[in-house]
């Protein structure tokens, strides 16, 4: 079986950079402890490596298929999901009352890191479900979670959220689908959605569908959208499955990637009245969605990470094992051919793959921190915390998604035909990061949502507290002479940056909002770059410290931290330059092109 995870940084991540062993420290953690911590990443190392990796390779060939009306999967995944239930990973983060142990969601997220290199597709549905059950947690009445939340998160039921329809996919004020009042109090749901991951299955004893619908006689845009509890089978009022919901599958996408989890058509009111159950007041739906959307974001972000992840190893360990050429300046043509990685070219390509992975899963594990941070910190803080989560979250989303996608490329380029075809995994990663940078919202819905709101909300005061923190850490490794490079070229691109964010910014009264918003994709690019660089000025830092009591494997593990962020500097952040004069120059290449000329 080929590797899938590094489980030595993934516990560089956690512990000496971010210090989640302090965590215990917060009364909701009072019981825990980093042998707590390990033990658990243990466990989930074990069902990962046993139930998820065992058929990744067999639920890509064999992607579900309708059968007899049901859907039919590779049997492998019922036992995963069984694993991953018995050993309380859907209810882990929850508090003790409802059946968890209230792991802090950094450490969750290093949880499903596990399962999302080992089997991204089976791993969705255990991702959608505890999604769902979060936003229930938040939004749904004690009754409603009484029925539907909890046996999500005692992993007998799955969940989905069910937002687009075939003719609005991110446009979401254009969705048709209706609710209409039942004298009961409930709703008839009426309408078709595309798109919805999970959607059908035989994997658990009932699925409850998030539902965006528009209750008969409300505003018409975004205004008009309310949530609803839609579950395949109907609810009884004891909890029990009851009756069909008429919840109709219409269709499955079949998919270049992902193949591991269904993604359907559904029709609601399809043969019969289909029942939903209002969540909180009407209207409200799309900001409830998007506490379940924004959560997702962070997710597939760490998908794409541990997609690039699983390549990487693959790739790393081929490069260690095929022999093929001889370095320059050997004369002597009967010499032993030498290990690829020899090579330059080579451990370019593998050094841009470690840049990517690791400085990825430091954002990505960095941002779930925040969450900790913004529900457990301390209380004069989590306002701040809030902002600075909410504008890094279009980054955490994007960044990992896209430089995944190259990160795969060059694995597959260091395997050359052995990595192009399906003897090794690493071409099915590839199919299945192509997906990330889509769904959840595509990269110029993360762009404008950076640029035309995050941004600017709070008079810009998240900006500020990102280039505050990032200054502080400046500050801290001024004196520091190995971590040089990376802090020179982190300082000079945060300065290029954020000039370029002000300039544009500061003419948003003047420009209309198609020219402030044409280049949104740049600024992405720009601040996720710098982001990214901090993260490697983070971890270069903690890597130069430890350097010197280091002894055994620890010495080559932190000489490669710091020179994937000598890498970095010299390879990535003078990128920021050439973004920075793009994005100041309010250029209109794209705005200006007709329709006509293409």
């Amino acid at each position: 079986m080929a590797p899938f995870l590094d489980r030595r940084d993934l516990r560089f991540q956690l512990f000496e950079v971010l210090d989640t062993a302090r965590l215990p420290q917060r009364p909701r953690f009072a019981e825990q402890s980093r042998e707590t911590y390990d033990d658990v990443l243990n466990v989930a190392y074990t069902v990962a490596e046993r139930y998820f990796a065992n058929h990744a390779r067999a639920a890509d060939l064999h992607e579900p298929q309708v059968v007899d009306g049901r859907v039919v999967l590779v049997p492998e995944a019922a036992a995963a999901l069984r694993a991953f239930r018995e050993a309380g990973f859907y209810a882990a983060h929850h508090d003790e009352a409802l059946g968890g142990v209230q792991l802090p969601w950094v450490v969750m997220q290093a949880v499903m890191a596990h399962f999302q290199a080992a089997n991204i597709g089976t791993a969705g549905y255990a991702f959608l479900t505890i999604g769902n059950a979060n936003l229930q947690r938040v939004f749904a009445s004690p009754e409603q979670q009484r029925r539907y939340m909890l046996p999500l998160i005692e992993g007998r039921w799955t969940g989905t959220m069910a937002l687009s329809e075939p003719q609005a996919g991110s446009g979401l004020a254009d969705i048709t689908t209706s609710a209409t009042p039942r004298p009961d109090g409930t709703y008839a749901i009426r309408g078709s959605k595309m798109w919805i991951s999970g959607g059908e299955h035989e994997l658990a004893e009932n699925i409850v569908h998030l539902v965006l619908a528009r209750i008969q006689g409300g505003p018409a845009g975004v205004r008009g959208i309310s949530l609803f509890l839609v579950p395949r089978y109907r609810v009884t009022p004891d909890g029990a499955v009851g009756e069909d919901n008429h919840v109709v599958l219409a269709g499955l996408n079949h998919k270049m990637g992902y193949r591991g989890t269904t993604n359907t058509l559904l029709n609601f009111g399809e043969g019969g009245e289909t029942i939903g159950e209002l969540v909180g007041e009407p209207g409200q739906g799309l900001s409830q969605m998007f506490h379940m959307m924004n959560e997702a974001r962070i997710g597939v972000g760490l998908g794409a990470v541990m997609l690039a992840q699983a390549g990487y190893q693959v790739s790393l360990a081929y490069a260690r094992d095929r022999h093929q050429g001889r370095v320059p300046g050997t004369r002597d043509p009967q010499s032993p051919p030498v290990p690829i990685i020899r090579h330059a070219d080579v451990r370019r390509l593998l050094l841009g793959q470690k840049a990517v992975v690791e400085g990825g899963l430091a954002l990505c594990l960095y941002a779930s921190a925040l969450v900790d941070d913004v529900q457990t910190g301390p209380p004069e803080e989590r306002t701040d915390t809030a902002l600075l989560l909410d504008l890094l979250t279009p980054l955490v989303k994007s960044w990992p998604s896209r430089h995944a996608q190259d990160a795969l490329s060059d694995a597959i380029q260091v395997m050359g035909g052995a990595g192009y075809t399906r003897d090794y995994p690493v071409e099915m990663y590839y199919r299945d990061n192509r997906l990330n940078p889509i769904h959840e919202g595509t990269e110029g819905i993360q762009g404008n949502d950076l640029l035309g709101r995050k941004l600017t909300q709070a008079n810009g005061r998240g900006l500020a507290l990102l280039a505050a923190r990032m200054h502080a850490d400046l500050d801290a490794t001024s004196g520091v002479e190995a971590v040089r490079e990376i802090r020179s070229a982190v300082a000079l691109a945060q300065t290029q940056a954020h000039t370029a964010l002000e300039t544009l910014l500061g003419q948003a009264g003047t420009l209309d909002p198609e020219a402030l918003l044409a280049n949104a994709n740049a600024a992405l690019e720009l601040l996720g770059t710098v982001v990214v660089g901090w993260m490697w000025l983070r971890q270069a830092s903690v890597a130069a410290r430890a350097l010197e009591a280091a002894r055994g494997d620890d010495v080559a593990f932190y000489r490669g931290k710091l020179q994937t962020a000598r890498y970095y500097a010299a390879h990535e952040l003078p990128k920021v330059r050439a973004l920075a004069d793009l994005l100041a120059s309010v250029d209109r290449s794209t705005l200006d092109m007709q329709d006509g000329w293409f």
